[in-house]
């Protein structure tokens, strides 16, 4: 099985050199401002890797004034070294306010790129609110909610009216108790009550109440 042919790829090959070039000539420039040994090497490392940080997150959460600022500030940084070692700064005498800068950049990489990493990205977009006719017609897709009945226990009856049943009541005791109900009303003036009848009477509180509903009859209608 023949392997494939290597491709060279134009542009990754120009990444290359441009990368190369840009890092010698910020390892030149941090060795010129007082930065020698290992020093030196990891000044463009930090420029270049803060530039990919801000690009990866403009890319990732769309713009926002952090990333572009962080991302202007390492292209900044690392064009600078590019133009400062092409002849017109004389590395054998760098003024002082550029090797401040070149001191103060590894705090500032530093901050630049924590800010990238922890600092939350854009607000999410607020949820849609309903409208009112979204709201009509939920309500009218949604059946109504039927109430369920609520059973009463096993062991409790239902309520239900109480009913009084039916005594069969001797005309002669309807009569004698007519004659009770007249006498209690000529002593008190007052009618007497189904208690006072049962207690004169002496029968059961459900024929006490078949007797008084017969006294409520006209006579004649007892029956």
């Amino acid at each position: 099985m023949a392997r494939p042919a290597l491709r060279i790829d134009a542009v990754l090959v120009q990444a290359v050199i441009a990368g190369a070039l840009s890092f010698a000539h910020l390892h030149d420039l941090a060795a010129a401002a007082g930065q020698t040994g290992w020093k030196a090497w990891a000044y463009p490392v930090s420029v270049d890797l803060l530039l990919v940080a801000a690009w990866r997150r403009l890319r990732a959460d769309g713009p926002s004034r952090l990333a572009w600022c962080w991302f202007l500030i390492a292209l900044v940084a690392s064009l600078g070294a590019n133009v400062a070692t092409a002849g017109l700064l004389d590395l054998g005498d760098v003024p002082n306010w550029l090797r401040i800068l070149v001191a103060a950049w590894p705090a500032l990489a530093f901050m630049g790129g924590t800010l990238l990493a922890h600092s939350p990205a854009g607000p999410s977009p607020a949820p849609p609110t309903p409208s009112a006719s979204d709201s009509e017609h939920e309500a009218l897709s949604e059946p109504a909610a039927v109430a369920e009945p609520q059973w009463l226990p096993e062991h409790v009856a239902a309520p239900h009216a109480e009913e009084t049943p039916a005594v069969p009541v001797p005309a002669a005791l309807v009569e004698h108790a007519r004659k009770v109900a007249d006498d209690h009303h000529a002593r008190t003036g007052a009618q007497i009550d189904t208690d006072t009848l049962r207690t004169r009477l002496g029968v059961p509180p459900q024929l006490a109440d078949a007797i008084a509903a017969q006294l409520t009859r006209p006579e004649g209608n007892d029956r």
